[in-house]
């Protein structure tokens, strides 16, 4: 089997990215064994990061534990020794045999097993510039160190962004302007150019835009091509997100081709490559 990095169409190559490192449907969220295959293949692959309570990261999505892990409470409330202590548990809340991670193990695992060339993990910031403070930028910076030319940090609030990234000289960064009601908005106003340009303009470092894919396609049905407009810009856009293979999902990856998007974000890589294998 062909290994799911990308889809090539039409003399056009769209990368796959294994959304919360999962690399088919079904896998469970986070595992170091899946980051790290997909680091040695040269995917493209996101992990999630929230503050936790000794100013540094959990590699976790939600603010709270107890859906995503064994314990209970808020990450900001708790601290390394008791996060490496907790067990991940897969979207069924059965408990899996591997422990959630912090930032510090996942630079660990990628040093000590070199990524391929081309490789990339995202790394997603789910919170604001509040949540940050010096103590935890200077532990960032110095956890990430040279592993930062293997990664790109993301989230939704360029300022905390731009402020973590400043710790961590050499990391790529990426914006992420999809917010609550901005499609409902957008099909309000119409004004999709102007969406896109204000995003281009907020995160002017910003080397990939993230778009969520109904927002992308909403823009094309009203004859606006936003991909386009991130790439006349010199940057790349990832669409997001493909859950599971279906011929609905097909359909919308099929536009998504189309328009030329530089990444698609997948739950299913493995099945969404197979699904356009020649």
């Amino acid at each position: 089997m062909t290994d799911p990095l990308w889809i090539d169409r039409g003399g056009h190559r769209t990368w796959l990215k294994w959304h919360r490192a999962r690399r088919r449907a079904g896998d469970p969220a986070f595992t170091g064994a899946r980051i790290l295959e997909a680091m040695r293949l040269g995917a493209s692959v996101e992990v999630d990061l929230v503050v936790h309570g000794d100013h540094g990261f959990a590699v976790l999505h939600n603010l709270t534990l107890e859906k995503e892990t064994t314990g209970t409470g808020t990450v900001r409330q708790t601290g390394v020794a008791a996060l490496r202590s907790l067990h991940l548990r897969d979207s069924d809340g059965m408990v899996l045999p591997d422990r959630v991670m912090v930032l510090e193990d996942l630079c660990a695992l990628l040093a000590r097993d070199a990524p391929r060339a081309g490789g990339l993990l995202q790394l997603d910031y789910k919170q604001d510039m509040a949540a940050l403070d010096p103590q935890t930028l200077a532990n960032f910076g110095a956890t990430i160190g040279a592993l930062g030319r293997h990664m790109i940090l993301s989230g939704g609030d360029f300022p905390a962004v731009d402020a973590l990234a400043g710790a961590a000289p050499g990391l790529q960064t990426g914006y992420d302007p999809c917010h609550g009601g901005s499609l409902d908005d957008l099909r309000r106003t119409g004004d999709f150019a102007g969406w896109i340009a204000n995003a281009l303009t907020t995160a002017p470092r910003a080397t990939l835009i993230y778009l969520a894919h109904d927002i992308v396609l909403a823009a094309d049905d009203a004859g606006c091509d936003i991909i386009g407009a991130v790439q006349a810009a010199g940057r790349r856009v990832d669409a997001y997100t493909i859950r599971r293979v279906t011929p609905a999902s097909l359909a919308i990856v099929d536009r998504l081709l189309a328009l030329l998007a530089d990444q698609i974000t997948t739950d299913d890589p493995e099945g969404l490559c197979a699904a356009y294998a020649s």
